[in-house]
């Protein structure tokens, strides 16, 4: 299989740009976070930067492998504006729930944003298996960052 890499990087890049940016934004609230009580299963600091990176990371190549296929071009094109979609409101995510701290919103946005990861999930499945198989683990970790964020709410 051939490799186009202009189009590899860009989609590894695209998310993990999100991501950064997002990071960047919400940097000043990590030690009032840090301060909060935590609900159990909660993991320390440093798993979530290594989590999210390893998530932007399967997320691009999956958008690259739905890019390069050889489904149809509407096809494609739907599966790609979902992917952008979702990735702007997970970029959105973090700025209600750090920032403001509106903690019961986050966790309906968090909702929203795991329903559009298993629209896209599913998307991306049918244009090729493995692309859907890549975003199992991003479906489950917002299913628990719900977990965790629904605890926050309660507890604080």
């Amino acid at each position: 299989m051939k490799r186009n890499w202009k189009p590899l990087l860009i989609s590894l890049a695209i998310p993990l740009a999100v991501g950064g940016a997002s990071t960047f934004f919400t940097r000043e609230s990590m030690k009032e976070f840090a301060r909060l009580r935590q609900p159990p299963l909660s993991p320390p600091m440093w798993v979530f930067p290594v989590v999210w990176t390893i998530l932007f990371l399967m997320m691009g190549l999956a958008s690259y492998l739905v890019y390069t296929s050889d489904a149809r071009r509407g096809e494609k094109r739907s599966a790609l504006w979902v992917y952008g979609i979702q990735l702007a409101v997970n970029f959105v995510w973090p700025i209600f729930f750090f920032n403001l701290n509106w903690w019961l919103l986050a966790f309906f946005w968090l909702l929203l944003l795991w329903l559009m990861i298993l629209g896209m999930t599913i998307q991306f499945y049918r244009i090729r298996p493995g692309t859907g198989i890549l975003l199992i683990p991003y479906l489950a970790w917002v299913a628990f960052a719900g977990y965790l964020n629904f605890g926050i709410y309660l507890l604080n």
